[in-house]
C-alpha cells in the first residue's frame, strides 16, 4: 500500500471520529449555506398588455427539526413548488425536506393550501395548511405516517421583479 493511502486511511480512523454520518452532516451544513433560503420566480405573461407575473415559485433552502419527544436535532434542506391559481387569496406549495440527525434520516413531504397578503411590493405573509407524510428511520426502525402541518411563511423580495428573494418559513407538523 503506497504511503499516501497507509496515510489517508489513517486519517480517517482516527478515533473512529469520520463515519458515513459525519461526512452526510458535513454535506448537509454545506447545502445550508449554499442554498439558504432562496426562491425564485419563474416569469410568464399575465394578461396582453405584456405585464408578467411568476408561474411558479422555486424555493430552495436549509431546513432545521426538533423533535421534542426526544430533543434530537436533525438538519437538511428543503425543495419546495409554489403556484398561484386564485391570485392573491389561494397559495398551492409542494415540497421535500430530507433531514439527517444521529442515528436517523426523515423524509417529509408536503402540500401547503395558503393565504398570501401583500404588505409591500417587497415583502408579503401567507398562512398555510395542509396535509405532510413522513417517512423516517431512526436507529434502523422505519416509520411511515401522514398528518396535518400549518406554516407561516415570510417572503421578502430585493428587486420589484421578484426573481430572487429570501423567505422563512416555520412550520408545526
Amino acid at each position: 500500500m503506497p504511503a499516501s493511502a497507509r496515510l489517508l486511511k489513517r486519517f480517517c480512523n482516527i478515533a473512529g471520529m469520520i463515519h458515513f454520518y459525519s461526512v452526510k452532516f458535513f454535506l448537509t451544513f454545506i447545502l445550508l449555506l449554499c442554498f439558504t433560503d432562496v426562491a425564485i420566480g419563474q416569469k410568464a405573461l399575465k394578461d396582453s398588455i405584456g405585464e408578467k407575473e411568476p408561474i411558479a415559485v422555486v424555493e430552495l433552502g436549509g431546513a432545521a427539526s426538533w423533535n421534542r419527544g426526544n430533543g434530537k436535532l436533525s438538519f437538511g434542506y428543503s425543495i419546495a413548488a409554489e403556484v398561484t391559481p386564485i391570485e392573491n387569496w389561494l397559495e398551492l406549495e409542494l415540497g421535500v425536506s430530507p433531514t439527517y440527525g444521529a442515528h436517523s434520516r426523515e423524509w417529509d413531504a408536503d402540500l401547503l393550501f395558503k393565504k398570501p397578503w401583500t404588505f409591500s411590493s417587497k415583502v408579503e405573509f401567507m398562512f398555510g395548511a395542509g396535509v405532510t407524510r413522513t417517512h423516517a428511520v431512526d436507529h434502523g426502525v422505519t416509520t411511515n405516517s401522514m398528518g396535518g402541518e400549518i406554516a407561516l411563511d415570510f417572503m421578502f423580495w430585493p428587486s420589484l421583479k421578484h426573481q430572487f428573494g429570501w423567505y422563512l418559513e416555520p412550520a408545526y407538523e
